[in-house]
């Protein structure tokens, strides 16, 4: 049974930092491309970061280039995001994500499973 669980979500004062976790079971994480993807309400499914599957390529949106990092630690089954420097326009939910493929990894069509989500709330 395949399962993706966020955690790390919460409330944070503008100008701090979060560090989410995704722990992935029931399939082969080390195979997988995993990506974060957030979603404020009333917008879409934006993504946040993707990850291949050997930690050797990253891609990150523009709003959050030099803010965030996304890494994995494959011996764990554990995908992460350091998000610094946050901003209340980074309040959302956040999914993790699991893709056979990296490629096209902004495209949240390109995943296969994903997580419930976790709540991330900046205050100004």
């Amino acid at each position: 049974q395949v399962q993706v669980v966020e955690s790390g979500g919460g409330l944070v004062q503008a100008g701090g930092s979060l560090r989410l976790s995704c722990a992935a079971s029931g399939f082969i994480f080390s195979s997988y491309a995993m990506g974060w993807f957030r979603q404020a309400p009333g917008k879409e499914r934006d993504v946040v970061a993707a990850i291949a599957w050997s930690g050797s390529s990253t891609y990150y949106a523009d709003s959050v280039k030099g803010r965030f990092t996304i890494s994995r630690d494959n011996a764990k089954n554990t995908v992460y995001l350091q998000m610094n420097n946050l901003k209340p326009e980074d309040t959302a939910v956040y999914y993790c994500a699991a893709a056979k493929t990296y490629d096209r990894a902004s495209y949240y069509q390109r995943y296969d499973y994903w997580g419930q989500g976790t709540q991330v709330t900046v205050s100004s």
